[in-house]
């Protein structure tokens, strides 16, 4: 299938690991210029490089605060300055403390409220001008399989990735008119340091090692195990690429139907 990303410029937050980056790994395959946003200098050049050695499609960085609304917006403009246009967004971002309600005070609740949800809005608010101004673009936004299910001990998580559901669906029905597809996304157990930190916590509590818990975890899961960033990064890429022209306003998991939703 010909996705339609060559010289296409896509920029993906928080994608210098996890699943950030496995979203980069698959853009640069498919010829796109990806320009990856995120704090770490270092991490920004490992994961270039890295890159680079594998598809010899080099992706830019642009250094900045994901909760800092004038870093967002230095970003786009340094894109559209040097690229001139932007045709997808890729919405990532860490995931805040895990807890439980009683655990966290309105700090903790306006923390992950700026990390989790009003990133991505001021992210969308900085690139929709150009998009529409091209007249198309996509906008994923990663959230996670609580949007379908709600998982024990992440309340800030549950609370805000659900938010992230509300904004995608109603931006796709307001962004129709300019050929502007919006979706979400929600992993479910893929392998990445987030998972392997959550599961840590859980495998503590029952006297485990983490591979002894996520070994007996994946029993639960129909296909039988966690999967892999390879995967997740396969449908973004997908969604943010021409090749869908239809499918927007979705909420799509990647999680080996482990969540039983209707």
């Amino acid at each position: 299938m010909h996705l339609g990303l060559e010289n296409k410029t896509v920029l993906v937050m928080a994608g210098t690991s996890g699943l950030g980056y496995a979203v980069v790994l698959e853009f640069a395959k498919e010829g796109a210029n990806v320009v990856i946003f995120g704090r770490n200098e270092e991490k920004f050049k490992k994961a270039s490089n890295n890159i680079y050695d594998i598809t010899k499609n080099k992706p830019d960085y642009f250094i900045g605060d994901i909760t800092n609304p004038d870093d967002i917006q230095l970003a786009v403009n340094y894109i559209v300055e040097k690229y001139r246009q932007i045709f997808a967004l890729f919405n990532n971002t860490g995931g805040p403390p895990a807890g439980k309600f009683e655990d966290f005070n309105d700090e903790d609740w306006l923390n992950a409220f700026n990390l989790t949800l009003l990133s991505y809005i001021r992210t969308i608010r900085a690139v929709l001008p150009h998009m529409k101004k091209n007249g198309s673009g996509r906008i994923v936004n990663n959230a996670s399989s609580s949007i379908k299910r709600v998982i024990d001990n992440l309340i800030l998580s549950n609370t805000f990735r659900t938010a992230i559901m509300g904004l995608s669906k109603s931006l796709s029905r307001e962004l129709g008119i300019y050929n502007i597809l919006v979706n979400t996304v929600g992993a479910g157990k893929i392998s990445t340091e987030r998972v392997n930190y959550l599961d840590s916590i859980k495998a503590k509590k029952e006297g485990l090692s983490l591979e002894e818990f996520q070994s007996k975890n994946a029993k639960n899961i129909p296909l039988g195990r966690y999967g892999n960033a390879e995967e997740f990064a396969k449908l973004v890429v997908f969604l943010c690429s021409e090749a869908n022209s239809y499918i927007t306003g979705q909420s799509i998991l990647v999680d080996g139907a482990l969540t039983d939703c209707y």
